[in-house]
């Protein structure tokens, strides 16, 4: 019967998003619903990941159908943490939105898409078919496209057409790469491909479909050199919508990179060099760019794609403790990238702006609010024993044993460049005193009544509250990424959970 509920988290919001559509011209149902049906999800998912947690991965074939004939849906360790860490970013997503997201985009339909866009991530998680993944991939596309276009400014329809032809592109090469595993295996089955590519004698095929994947994922994931679709994207929608950007697009794309090439590709000595050399470029790439931007949406999607790269090199050192850290990363980075764009969010609706260059004075007119953007800045730089610093020494372990020291470099750069940038950002937009200009700032805030506010702070405060745990109770994060890295190193338990008396 368990089995059987592991579905729900999808389920939960499909049937939000068809209750929102009974109510599109009533707002304030839209958002009470949507909180509502945000708050639910997650509450299954915190019980789908201490069922796995407690009684091992759980299978549900649809219709029925074993596999690897049918579609199979898999709860493991690794996809329900991604599910329960996307319900704590989808409720404060709802929550932000419910004040953040104006009545006009909410007459559009925004609520009914974003749930579907956490439909089809919760779905992508859970697939245990290589096929029923890029039909995820291309939920999750059409309705982060839509979000994209509400309301039809220039800007977002120009950011929109460069996030959906790169997205295409990466479509078409995840689809390329489908057809040829189907060709050579004649299964579509996860658990299944990975006890049949290995037999397969032709091993250069192998190796291109394998490519096929790397930059299939690779674009999804904006790795390099095929990032730039995601810095001229992320910072023309709503602050809500990019939160949710930000956190996640990208993130599904490293869940699927980590999923295929530890399940089906096992990395070779040149898929682990390629992956390596492919972080180290993304750290970099995203290091400069971050460097030279002085809008804060436009500096933390350079971020993105600069921490983008840590997990990757995580995957290619391709050692238990490398995906520990790797894992952890993501995990920390979900949580914190989620909550920079609710903060950029937060800033504008204080002045109006996010241009550093405009900015000034928020720390002394905004004390708390000011101390808790701190405690997520210090978050993301890695200050000891937050969050971001403990992914590090793995990766750092892992690297100094596989001998990959310009990987270390490359971290170390990426490190230090996040300091100097964030450094930056506290002293132009907190620290400094606000600028005199000829027109005053807009303050939306301030007009704001006491119950919108606390909407717009309280997603803030969650995020930062989960980042801080995974910083101050880290040795329970390690006890996850430890066993989800032990199963990645072993799929066995996971081959046998879906085959069954199959798995051979």
């Amino acid at each position: 019967m368990i089995d059987n509920l592991l579905i729900l988290p999808v389920i939960a919001h499909l049937f939000t998003a068809i209750l929102l559509l009974l109510f599109w011209q009533k707002t304030v149902a839209q958002r009470i619903i949507s909180i509502a049906g945000s708050l639910i999800v997650l509450l299954l998912a915190v019980r789908l990941f201490l069922n796995v947690w407690t009684d091992g991965i759980f299978v549900m074939h649809a219709a029925n159908w074993e596999a690897p004939i049918g579609v199979s849906f898999v709860a493991d360790a690794f996809s329900s943490s991604m599910i329960l860490l996307t319900s704590f970013a989808g409720l404060a997503v709802s929550l932000f939105s419910a004040a953040g997201v104006a009545r006009a985009r909410i007459m559009y339909g925004y609520f009914p898409i974003l749930h579907f866009l956490l439909m089809g991530l919760n779905g992508a998680f859970l697939a245990g078919d290589i096929f029923n993944l890029y039909v995820w991939f291309e939920v999750i596309i059409i309705s982060s496209f839509v979000l994209l276009t509400l309301g039809g400014r220039k800007a977002q329809l120009e950011g929109a057409v460069k996030y959906m032809a790169l997205n295409i592109l990466a479509s078409t090469f995840f689809l390329t790469g489908i057809g040829i595993l189907y060709g050579i295996t004649g299964t579509l089955n996860m658990a299944d491909l990975a006890i049949k590519v290995p037999q397969v004698a032709n091993r250069v095929l192998v190796d291109i479909t394998a490519i096929f994947f790397i930059i299939g994922f690779g674009i999804k994931s904006a790795v390099f050199p095929l990032y730039f679709w995601l810095p001229s994207s992320y910072h023309t929608p709503p602050s809500a919508v990019a939160a949710i950007f930000g956190g996640l697009l990208t993130k599904v794309g490293i869940y699927a990179l980590f999923r295929v090439f530890t399940l089906i590709f096992i990395p070779d000595d040149f898929v682990r060099t390629l992956m390596i050399t492919l972080a180290v470029f993304t750290v970099l790439t995203g290091c400069f760019g971050a460097l030279i931007k002085r809008n804060i949406r436009r500096m933390f999607s350079y971020l993105i794609v600069c921490h983008i790269g840590f997990m990757v090199g995580g995957l290619g050192l391709f050692s238990e403790i490398a995906l520990m850290g790797a894992l952890f990363y993501l995990f920390h980075d979900i949580m914190v990238k989620t909550n920079l764009f609710l903060i950029a969010g937060l800033i504008r609706q204080l002045r109006g702006t996010m241009d550093m260059d405009k900015l000034g004075g928020i720390y002394d007119e905004y004390p708390k609010l000011s101390l808790l953007t701190a405690l997520v800045l210090f978050s993301l730089v890695g200050v000891p024993p937050l969050s971001g610093f403990w992914p590090k020494v793995y990766l750092f372990e892992a690297s100094f044993m596989a001998h990959q020291y310009v990987f270390v470099g490359a971290v170390i750069a990426g490190s230090f460049v996040t300091l100097y940038v964030i450094a930056r950002l506290w002293t132009e937009a907190f620290w400094k005193k606000s600028p005199v200009n000829e027109e005053p700032s807009t303050n939306r805030f301030e007009l704001m009544g006491v119950f919108k506010k606390t909407l717009l702070v309280l997603p803030v405060a969650l995020l930062a509250f989960v980042s801080l745990y995974i910083g101050f109770g880290a040795e329970n994060i390690i006890a996850v990424v430890r066993r989800i890295a032990t199963e990645m190193m072993d799929p066995t338990p996971y081959i046998q959970a879906v085959l069954g008396g199959r798995a051979s």
